[in-house]
């Protein structure tokens, strides 16, 4: 069960962007790590939006977002499941900032 449902994810996103919020897409293939993006980044708060397992993100999702981040450790295992990765995620926002 997803914490939030929305009917448009990319009106959502759009929404927090216009609240302040910095808004990070999980993606395994992406350059940036999440603890590069958020060092140091009191500044906004911060939303993390993470795909099914499997497909992960859809195109639209992924040129909404401000950033794709990914999972530094991740390429290790290939591919976390999606709590997993939330987990990881989140601990690594709260513990970089």
């Amino acid at each position: 069960q997803p914490y939030l449902r929305v009917r448009n994810l990319a009106d959502a996103i759009r929404s927090l962007q216009d609240m302040g919020y910095l808004v990070l897409g999980l993606d395994g293939e992406a350059k940036q790590t999440v603890e590069s993006a958020v060092a140091g980044r009191m500044d906004r708060p911060i939303a993390l939006v993470l795909g099914a397992e499997g497909p992960g993100l859809r195109e639209k999702t992924r040129d909404t977002v401000d950033k794709l981040v990914r999972i530094d450790a991740a390429g290790a295992f290939g591919s976390l499941n999606v709590s997993n990765a939330a987990a990881i995620a989140l601990y690594a926002t709260k513990e970089h900032r």
